[in-house]
């Protein structure tokens, strides 16, 4: 069997190897070290299935050609599939499987590093003291401990940075329109997102998969709403936030901190070296700007375990697309995609 790989880099190449030291059956790997899109798409010409990430397109156009040539799994080394038109891959009888949980610890870690970085300062201390300066005007910080942390998503992710967050002494507060009450419970309590949640955190952080009912659900009402000082991380999806909005939010010191590990733009910038380029995205560029901002290039999930667990659950659902058996992470089900899937805005 033949798959191509998209967006692969270095690390995939090693771990993805799984997938053929381990199947039953031949399998040929081709690995593509740019994204899937309407412009690359011929390149999986000959192949029975694409594997793809976060930044891949798969719109209808891009599914339709993929049909046409053959292809007749997507295999995505992802959570999320906000990037996959799953009505037409319906359409076409195509079959579509991610990976719904890898290692959340992995991210939830992440992201309690960047909450950390951005209270403490410790990113312009490392730069200060590398330059000889030892002043600490500018580091003051905040303990964590009786601090409250708000959490959007309460999915495995969620869960995982709740649990974290009380080894802290941190009050929890948590928004999900399906309380995940069984698992979250002993580590905080659900409230109302907009009367509650952002006017009582002192820090915010974002776990939950971009919809049509998530996008920007940060944006410049929402922000209004919360605590002024307060501290704002996404470790999710970028457009979850409003750039334009978060920018004026920080002109004005309505919100205290931003770290971002991912990025509404991100598709053309990361997982790719652009250091000797002049980036053309000027919102990104003004972030940057400002010295309460963190931003990384979508590496919260970038550990040996969620990359071992990612190859494992890939191999797991091309054997079951192989088999014709029916694949507990498929997106599309009998020709239609899973209502299950799709009512669940918020958790991830």
């Amino acid at each position: 069997m033949k798959i191509a790989v998209f967006s692969a880099k270095s690390y995939d190449k090693k771990f993805l190897t799984h997938i053929t030291d381990n199947s039953s059956s031949p399998i040929e790997l081709t690995y593509h070290d740019f994204s899937l899109s309407l412009s690359t798409v011929s390149l999986a010409n000959g192949a029975e299935a694409v594997c793809v990430f976060v930044n891949d397109v798969l719109s209808a156009e891009v599914l339709t050609h993929l049909s046409q040539s053959g292809v007749r799994a997507i295999l995505l080394r992802c959570a999320g599939y906000n990037n996959v038109d799953l009505s037409t891959a319906e359409s076409l009888g195509l079959f579509v499987a991610n990976v719904p949980s890898y290692s959340p610890e992995a991210v939830a870690e992440f992201a309690l590093a960047l909450l950390q970085t951005l209270n403490r300062n410790t990113h312009r201390a490392y730069n200060r003291v590398r330059e000889g300066n030892f002043n600490l005007d500018g580091l003051l910080g905040r303990t964590l401990r009786g601090k409250t942390v708000g959490i959007v998503g309460t999915g495995k992710i969620g869960v995982a940075f709740a649990k974290i967050l009380q080894g802290f002494g941190c009050k929890v507060l948590a928004y999900d329109p399906y309380p995940n009450e069984e698992a979250f419970r002993p580590y905080g309590q659900y409230v109302d997102l907009h009367e509650q949640l952002l006017p009582q955190s002192d820090f915010v952080s974002l776990h939950c998969p971009l919809t049509d009912q998530t996008r920007h659900i940060i944006n410049e009402v929402s922000l209004s709403q919360m605590k002024k000082g307060a501290m704002l991380i996404n470790t999710s999806r970028g457009g979850l936030i409003k750039t334009k909005a978060v920018i004026a939010a920080l002109k004005s010191h309505q919100l205290g901190g931003l770290a971002l590990d991912v990025y509404d733009g991100e598709g053309a910038l990361f997982y790719q070296d652009h250091s000797g380029d002049i980036i053309q995205d000027d919102e990104l560029m003004r972030l940057m700007t400002f010295p309460n901002v963190l931003v990384s290039g979508h590496q919260a999930f970038f550990t040996e375990e969620a990359l071992t667990e990612i190859a494992d659950c890939t191999l797991k659902n091309l054997e079951d697309f192989r088999a014709g058996r029916t694949c507990r992470n498929s997106l599309v089900h009998a020709g239609r995609p899973l209502a299950r899937r799709e009512s669940v805005p918020v958790r991830i």
